[in-house]
């Protein structure tokens, strides 16, 4: 809908163009955008906004360029790779890896015969490969969660194992258990906080 400012009707073109983008994406190239008229119009206070606005180009393409840098391709479909590989671009909730991780040690736990310990394993690398490839964490925050998550955990259980015979209906194993669950319930709940939209 057309109004009678053209920069908020620019603006609001590429903001729906670019609707795809995460919402902090999005509000960072509408501000850019924004910021780059008002310089424009203070330099040269003689010029039209219609020749301001032309010279930035057209504002479908300025999102189609933006979303396609973010690895979207057209009409905000993530792009393909490779052999029609999907790219990652968050596909999996950031709530699966987390819960595949704080979960396994309980799992454990709870059926400690063959299906358990497998099924544990088997969560753990599952998540953590999850953490790694999400882009709802930076490098630093993925690195740390997979350290304290699934590296931590796994040393302490096989050291555990190999210097007490993993004798685990003991007083001692069962509060090393719950400690080792706490920390992993403790570091899902700060990658849940600190994840990116």
């Amino acid at each position: 809908m057309k109004t009678a400012d053209p920069v908020r009707d620019y603006l609001s073109t590429v903001e729906r163009e670019a609707s795809a983008l995460p919402a902090d994406r999005r509000q960072e190239l509408l501000a850019d955008l924004a910021e780059h008229i008002e310089v424009t119009r203070a330099e040269r206070p003689d010029a039209a906004i219609g020749e301001v606005l032309a010279e930035l180009g057209d504002p479908r393409a300025i999102a189609a360029t933006a979303l396609s840098e973010a690895g979207y391709g057209a009409a905000g479909v993530p792009a393909r790779s490779g052999a029609d590989a999907p790219a990652r671009c968050g596909k999996v909730h950031p709530l699966v890896p987390l819960l595949m991780l704080t979960l396994s040690l309980p799992f454990m736990m709870v059926f400690p015969d063959l299906p358990g310990p497998l099924f544990g394993v088997l969560f753990r690398i599952t998540g953590a490969v999850l953490l790694c490839t999400s882009v709802h964490w930076t490098a630093v925050q993925k690195t740390t969660g997979v350290l304290l998550t699934a590296v931590l955990p796994t040393a302490i259980i096989v050291s555990w194992n190999l210097s007490s015979g993993g004798s685990a209906g003991d007083t001692t194993a069962l509060l090393a258990n719950l400690v080792a669950t706490v920390l992993l319930a403790g570091v899902a709940t700060w990658l849940w906080r600190v994840r990116r939209a």
